[in-house]
Order: C-alpha cells, then sequence, then structure tokens
C-alpha cells in the first residue's frame, strides 16, 4: 500500500515525494485505485484559488482560467500533452501503427492544438458557472478528485496496452472490474451527497459522476478499437475528458 500510495503522488502529482521501492502490476494498480486520494492537493488548489477569486469578487472566468492553470502545473501538464497526442493520434490515420508513431512523436498538431483549447475552455467556462453556486468551490475540487477514479476504467482487466513498450504494460488490467465498479459507485454516492450538503438536488450528483464515466469510458473504447489498446496518453486524455464532463454536467 506504501508503494502504490507513493506511486500514485509521483505520477498523478507535481508534489516531491518518495519514491516507491517496488514499482510491480500489484503496486501500479493500487496506485491507479487510490488516484482519487493522491490528488487531494489538487483538488484543494483548485479549491482555494476559486474560493479566493469569488471572496475578491473577481471575474468568474477569469478565476476559473487561474484554476485550470494551477491544476494544469500540479500534475506537470502531463495529461494535457496526453489529450494533445490523443487527439494527434486519433486524426493522423486508420493505420494502426501510424497512428502509434504520431503519439509517440510528442508534438502537438492541428487536432492536439484544437482539442487544447475546446477542452480547456469548457473546463474553465463551465468552472465558472459553477463558481457562482453554492459551495461552488467545494464541488470544484471534488470533482477534480472525482475525474482521476477513471483511471480504474483504463486499467481495467480486459483493456490491453497498445504498445509492447511503455507507461501502459506496467498498468494495463491490473484492476479487477468489480474494483472498478465499486470504485464509480462510491464516486457516485460521494457526488450526491456532497452535492446534497451544497444545497442542489442530490441526483445531480448521479448525473455528474454519470456523465464522466460515460465519456471517459467511451474513450478508452475508441482508443482500444483504434489503437489496439491504451497508452499513458490515453489515460491523460480520459482524465481530462472526464473532468470537464464533471464540470458541464455540474454546471
Amino acid at each position: 500500500m506504501t508503494n502504490s500510495w507513493r506511486l500514485a503522488v509521483g505520477t498523478l502529482t507535481a508534489l516531491r515525494w518518495r519514491h516507491p521501492t517496488v514499482v510491480d502490476r500489484d503496486v501500479a494498480g493500487g496506485a491507479m485505485l487510490l488516484a482519487p486520494l493522491a490528488v487531494v492537493p489538487l483538488g484543494l488548489l483548485v479549491g482555494l484559488v476559486s474560493w479566493a477569486g469569488r471572496e475578491l469578487k473577481l471575474a468568474p472566468l477569469a478565476v476559473a482560467l487561474v484554476a485550470v492553470g494551477a491544476l494544469a502545473l500540479g500534475s506537470r501538464a502531463l495529461h494535457l500533452d496526453g489529450l494533445s497526442d490523443v487527439a494527434d493520434g486519433l486524426t493522423a490515420s486508420y493505420d494502426r501503427e501510424r497512428s502509434l508513431e504520431v503519439m509517440k512523436g510528442g508534438t502537438a498538431g492541428p487536432a492536439g492544438a484544437a482539442a487544447l483549447v475546446i477542452v480547456l475552455g469548457i473546463q474553465a467556462a463551465s468552472l465558472s458557472a459553477i463558481l457562482c453556486m453554492p459551495r461552488g468551490p467545494v464541488i470544484a475540487g471534488l470533482l477534480v478528485c472525482c475525474s482521476r477514479a477513471i483511471l480504474s476504467v483504463c486499467c481495467a482487466r480486459g483493456v490491453p496496452a497498445a504498445r509492447a513498450d511503455g507507461l501502459a504494460v506496467t498498468y494495463a488490467g491490473t484492476i479487477r472490474r468489480t474494483w472498478a465498479v465499486a470504485t464509480w459507485l462510491v464516486v457516485a454516492l460521494l457526488c450526491a451527497g456532497v452535492l446534497d450538503w451544497a444545497g442542489w438536488p442530490w441526483w445531480r450528483g448521479l448525473v455528474v459522476a454519470g456523465a464522466g464515466l460515460f465519456v471517459g469510458a467511451l474513450l478508452t473504447y475508441r482508443c482500444v478499437s483504434r489503437f489496439g489498446g491504451v497508452t499513458g496518453d490515453v489515460f491523460g486524455a480520459a482524465i481530462e475528458l472526464t473532468l470537464a464532463a464533471m464540470l458541464v454536467a455540474a454546471s
């Protein structure tokens, strides 16, 4: 558990943390299940920025953009890099090897740049609307953490790695499907409970969780069908799209 925790924090945040002493598939699977808890500092960061901006009566959209930027810095922008690469890979060609080569190149093409602008724009616009609602900063921080639960789907058993090498080999297929289902049931209940506490309709939390799960799982399915499996870039893209979907549903 200790190694999984260290791996999760070190991989998903920019925090300085002790390195795990062992990294195997069991440790990797545990790290992915711990992902929502490992990014609690990032959720607190987004919540704090959002609260401070609202208390200072700053423009909600400007505050939301700062919060989204802070989140990107807090994760070393790795997820945004994944989003860009996946967008380029999906639009490069219908040849699997060609798509994987484009993703491995690391440079952002037109599709990747457009995906970044659109997804970050959706996140910021939705967040600006949430900040105007009761306890909006708390909801924003919660959704940052909950969006990372999509990694349980990306790494569920039956989802292969697209390459024989690379980051995904260690993580792909490490989580039992029952654990993935249980993770999202907890996310749904947590969202419903917190939104009810915030004075929102409790069922809105179920919609928020369902939207995130649907979009993240759909992207994972599409990538498996196009690339033959998942990559580290797919993990990042799934996180960003899941967060965007949950923010839209909450807004």
